[in-house]
């Protein structure tokens, strides 16, 4: 007898529907499965054939086939085990109550029959209900993550008997089905608040900058200036992530195995901090069987990289392309995978090894040590930085002054407004931010004046800018704009944006 249950897997940090076909027959006793499978697949069938025994359920002596289909994409994960349960029985005459071509079915059996948790549940719930699949069945832990998905019918099992009993209508299952409207509450909750962070009133403005209109960010000065702290404020001052970010980011991370229990969906900005020590695979991404690296799990918010030069120049270098494109992809011989990375990307430097470079009294570095380890990071890569800043160190009446500063809050306000003021700009263009503008939307967008079209232009030649450098300057002078709510850029929008964007370049050549 032949029956089918729908399943599915994770692809990239989408989902797609996997049928789970059973045919059970007579013939010399055998446990076959086909389409396309991973060893951790293949290793599925005894985990269900002892789970059915140990749950109570008599296995005739048949010859039973498994096909996974479709059967030209590889199928790898632990979460086929329920289904590949459920299509056996039902194979064997066991009648439903629900409808199995609208019910969903996902879940890790153990020996016992107890249905374990699995990763990337949201993306593939997610799937599946715009494909019109109703219903799922879920390990019970999963429910919250599964109940994301607004009108989709949610039933958590904790064991094979029970997700049997449920189908078969002997148990009245509990539903869970979230109908209510996203609510925007006040649940950002961040360590760090820029109340916090004494002085560099000129630092601050450029990360509120930043954060308005998702620029790039270097932060060049001596150690123990405040150069990680910044950094880690800057998510508390960033436009609160809406309901379709929060998801995106929630599948990342989902899909990751990087969802706690009590989780179900992520609301804070992503701020990621990996150590310098990191390869090329764990920051862009990769594997066997690729999973996201850290610029995609640092999507809508902020990768930040401390001691920038200390990194491996191959490991930066890879950085330049989801820069640009705010996605990466990454290929193999069985199929393509493309995983989200648009990502504020913050970075911090000595500007020496010694860190006290250009103060020649202080500096123990000799010139050509000075050159290498500037030289570490690439003309192209700082070209794709926005803001360049100096951190200078803070002077003791700042440090020691017990008045507090303008709070993230506060901050958050007006990056917000200019924020909604960009969204509504570019509704109809597919971006959100003036740092995604390219250079036909720059055209469109973008007027300058003569007067501040000649100011461009002489900075321009002055400063031997490069033309990815000189829309990087417009894109910096529209945020500027918005924060001030004018319609128009003007002549101080420009010389800010230039002063940001070459504040904190030191040059070993013109000290030397």
């Amino acid at each position: 007898m032949f029956s089918k249950v729908i399943s599915s897997a994770v692809l990239g940090v989408d989902g797609t529907v996997i049928g789970v076909e059973a045919d059970v027959n007579d013939g010399l006793p055998s446990f076959t499965m086909v389409g396309y499978l991973s060893s951790s697949v293949k290793e599925a069938g005894e985990r269900v054939r002892t789970a059915l025994k140990n749950s109570g359920y008599h296995m005739p002596p048949k010859r039973i086939t498994i096909n996974l289909s479709p059967a030209d994409m590889r199928k790898d994960g632990s979460g086929f085990d329920l289904p590949i349960a459920v299509s056996i029985l039902l194979s064997l005459g066991i009648m439903p109550v629900f409808d199995m071509e609208k019910t969903l079915v996902i879940g890790e059996l153990s020996l016992n029959g107890e249905v374990k948790p699995v990763t990337g549940i949201l993306p593939m719930v997610y799937h599946c209900y715009n494909q019109g699949i109703s219903r799922c069945i879920v390990p019970k832990n999963n429910i919250n993550e599964a109940s994301l998905v607004k009108n989709m019918e949610v039933i958590g099992v904790c064991s094979l008997e029970d997700a049997m009993d449920i189908i078969q209508g002997i148990k009245k299952p509990e539903v869970l089905i979230n109908k209510k409207e996203f609510e925007d509450t006040e649940k950002n909750i961040y360590n760090s608040d820029f109340s916090d962070i004494k002085g560099q009133e000129m630092l601050k403005r450029g990360m509120e900058i930043a954060a308005a209109g998702f620029h790039n960010v270097l932060m060049t000065g001596a150690a123990g200036a405040g150069k990680s702290m910044l950094a880690k404020c800057l998510p508390s001052i960033m436009p609160t992530l809406s309901f379709e970010e929060s998801i995106e980011v929630t599948k990342i991370y989902s899909i990751s195995g990087l969802l706690g229990e009590s989780t179900s969906l992520i609301r804070n900005r992503p701020f990621r901090s990996p150590h310098h020590t990191i390869s090329n695979h764990a920051l862009c991404g990769g594997g066997a069987n690729p999973k996201p690296g850290e610029v995609s799990l640092a999507h809508n918010g902020v990768l930040f990289l401390d001691e920038l030069p200390e990194f491996n120049k191959n490991v930066l270098e890879v950085m330049r392309q989801p820069l640009e494109d705010r996605k990466i992809t990454i290929s193999r011989v069985n199929a393509s995978y493309v995983f989200p990375a648009d990502f504020m990307l913050v970075a911090a430097m000595n500007p020496c090894p010694c860190g006290n470079f250009p103060d020649m009294k202080k500096c123990t570095c000799s010139p050509s040590l000075v050159r290498r380890y500037q030289s570490r990071i690439s003309g192209p890569l700082l070209d794709r930085i926005d803001i360049n800043m100096e951190v200078k160190p803070i002077k003791y009446e700042e440090l020691f002054n017990y008045s507090s500063g303008e709070d993230s809050k506060s901050i958050r306000k007006r990056v917000e407004k200019a924020a909604d003021i960009q969204k509504s700009r570019y509704k109809e263009e597919g971006i959100q931010f003036n740092s995604q503008l390219d250079g036909s939307l720059l055209k469109k967008y973008i007027f300058l004046d003569y007067q501040v079209e000649t100011l461009l232009e002489n900075a321009f030649k002055r400063m031997n800018l490069s033309a990815r450098g000189t829309y990087r300057i417009l894109k910096l002078a529209r945020t500027i704009a918005d924060l001030e709510g004018k319609t128009e850029i003007e002549k101080t929008h420009i010389e800010e944006a230039i002063f940001y964007r070459n504040s904190g370049q030191y040059s070993a050549k013109e000290v030397f």
